[in-house]
């Protein structure tokens, strides 16, 4: 039997693809690991340049900072061009000026991890850069053929007795240390030396242009480029940036274009072209964001979503103006980005009390823009903001010059977070922070409730009118204490108006018939307010604000009943006798 012919070797085009989609799923499964383990993967991959130069630029910073820069120098003598430029643009600009000290780190550290192609792309990529930096480092002058270098003066440097160079003194910035000054002044010399070994005449070339650089105008240009190249990935100017947080209404929103998805070549729809994975890998569990794309197909069009998701975290770091150095800090952004999404998509697909259907709320992802969802989402936030600063703007409260925390604690909290310019939810320290971005419909629905009991309190001031005296006569007026006083004031006949603190010998006998033991209560339980108590009270405001007591039961009875529950837990246990007016918050007392 004869043998069968050897199969043909693969057409290059076929070998290139598979070698792609071997390092597409390498690079997948290193971005998954932690930093350690992923550069230990990365050197002991069979190509390992190759690998490294198809991590987006993004991804790569990251991982570089996770790993640590100084212990990330053979990443770096992998990385590629454009990823030394990204490193960069994030890194060594302060605003719109080029901080001196942190470029010197970042370009120490490319020195240490490839001299020689440092040296080459500096010198032929970012000349104008570089020349940049010398200026603000460097003295340079040129010696005639017969002039003395000593008039120069001191701590001047020379290769060729022809160029020579000193090292300027830099005002220490706040936060600085002797350490970045120590490194600058050993990486100089390195550096010089470096170029004036990769060509002399380059090297003359270099210090005669850094001597005569416009820093203004260089500085202005070198700045705008970086900006362009940021740009690429989503990081806009702050001015375009800004616009994610204009809202948009949910019909506006229906009436726009459904999305554009281009037509990517072959091998991008496979997801062999890097597009960056970080931001969708930190999204957190069990959100409607994760729950809709987990019912998209893998290919094109998943492909664009990762690619859109991670745009708008960069847009939401431009308009916060914040550097994301860490996958911690990208986590905050994430979540911000993920919670206005699931606003968004709970909102539009109706949720009910089980949450979202994921069919429904993958449908609006394919068909908007998560750009166009994030401002939805976040206009549901803002709508809370503007119907507060309305309701502010007429209301009691503000009539009387009080302070927030005329609110009470938590009231205080939902109200302060939502009068922000960019108005957070009050969590206290629920997920261990005092404010945090909304992330979801729970969150918008929760705060609504506060404000409109809020508002409904606020009224009820309104129209019991109480007249308050000077501010610095209450240690701490709160509504609670204010009405709880007006009421002990009226049923024990003390003057109502203005309304002062009451003597606690005459508020004892008050205090003492609010409360009775609960039924087949023991002695050490805490004695409840009776409903004779309860009723009273309504009476009393129905007296004084011509309101029915029906309708103040029916609006406002809820809240009344919080009040006296918060009364028998704090004042439950408390014998009249041992009344302390420095320790009672909830009517307003003094001694004597």
């Amino acid at each position: 039997m004869a043998d069968r012919p050897p199969s043909p070797p693969p057409e290059p085009a076929a070998a290139a693809g598979e070698r792609l989609r071997e390092l597409a799923r390498l690079r997948a499964e290193i971005l998954a690991l932690p930093a350690e383990q992923a550069l230990e993967r990365i050197l002991a991959a069979p190509q390992p340049a190759a690998l490294v130069h198809t991590i987006p630029e993004t991804d790569f910073y990251l991982l570089v900072q996770d790993i640590g820069p100084e212990d990330a120098l053979p990443l770096l003598r992998l990385a590629s061009n454009r990823q030394w430029d990204h490193l960069l643009d994030v890194e060594v600009w302060a605003g719109d000026r080029l901080e001196v000290h942190r470029t010197t780190r970042w370009m120490d550290l490319l020195l240490a991890a490839d001299p020689q192609r440092f040296v080459r792309w500096l010198l032929q990529e970012r000349l104008t850069f570089g020349e940049l930096y010398l200026f603000h480092n460097l003295e340079v002058r040129i010696r005639e053929h017969d002039q003395d270098p000593s008039e120069f003066g001191e701590g001047f440097f020379t290769f060729d007795q022809v160029y020579y160079w000193r090292i300027l003194d830099l005002p220490r910035l706040p936060g600085g240390s002797d350490i970045d000054e120590d490194r600058r002044r050993r990486f100089l010399p390195r550096l010089l030396e470096r170029i004036a070994a990769e060509d002399h005449l380059v090297f003359q070339s270099v210090l005669l242009e850094a001597a005569h650089v416009i820093p203004a105008e260089t500085e202005e240009e070198e700045y705008r480029w970086r900006n362009v190249r940021l740009a690429e990935k989503g990081f806009v100017p702050f001015d375009e940036a800004i616009g994610i947080y204009q809202p948009l209404t949910a019909g506006r929103l229906a009436r726009s274009r459904p999305k554009h998805y281009p037509r990517p070549p072959a091998e991008e729809a496979e997801g062999l072209l890097p597009v960056p994975a970080l931001p969708l890998r930190e999204l957190p569990e069990a959100t409607p964001l994760r729950q809709a794309l987990a019912r998209i197909e893998p290919g094109e069009r998943l492909l664009f979503l990762q690619w859109e998701f991670a745009n708008l975290c960069n847009r939401i770091i431009a308009a916060d103006r914040r550097t994301v150095r860490s996958r911690e800090e990208l986590r905050e952004v994430v979540a911000k980005a993920c919670g206005y999404l699931g606003i968004a998509l709970e909102t539009l697909a109706g949720a009910a009390e089980g949450g979202a259907d994921p069919a429904r709320t993958a449908a609006l992802l394919l068909r908007h823009p998560l750009v166009d969802l994030f401002r939805f989402g976040f206009g549901e936030a803002l709508q809370l903001k503007w119907q507060t600063e309305k309701w502010l703007a007429a209301s009691w409260f503000a009539r009387e010059g009080l302070k927030l925390s005329f609110w009470g604690e938590r009231w205080m909290g939902v109200l302060g977070g939502i009068l922000l310019k960019k108005p957070l939810f009050y969590d206290n320290y629920r997920r261990g922070l005092l404010y945090r971005e909304f992330s979801s419909r729970g969150d918008i629905a929760e705060t609504a409730a506060v404000l409109e009991r809020i508002r409904e309190v606020d009224r009820l001031l309104g129209r019991l009118a109480p007249q308050l005296g000077p501010a610095g006569g209450y240690r701490f007026l709160t509504w609670k204490n204010l009405l709880l006083t007006a009421w002990a004031a009226r049923r024990l006949g003390l003057p109502r108006e203005p309304l002062a603190p009451l003597p606690v010998s005459a508020f004892r006998p008050f205090f003492a018939a609010l409360f009775a033991p609960g039924p087949n209560a023991a002695p050490e339980s805490p004695r409840r307010i009776p409903e004779a108590r309860r009723s009273d009270f309504v009476s009393f405001l129905a007296a004084e604000t011509g309101i029915g007591e029906e309708d103040i039961r029916d609006s406002w009875g809820p809240i009344l009943e919080e009040l006296f529950l918060e009364l028998e837990a704090e004042y439950g246990r408390v014998a009249p006798e041992n009344l302390d007016p420095r320790f009672v918050l909830l009517f307003l007392l003094r001694g004597g």
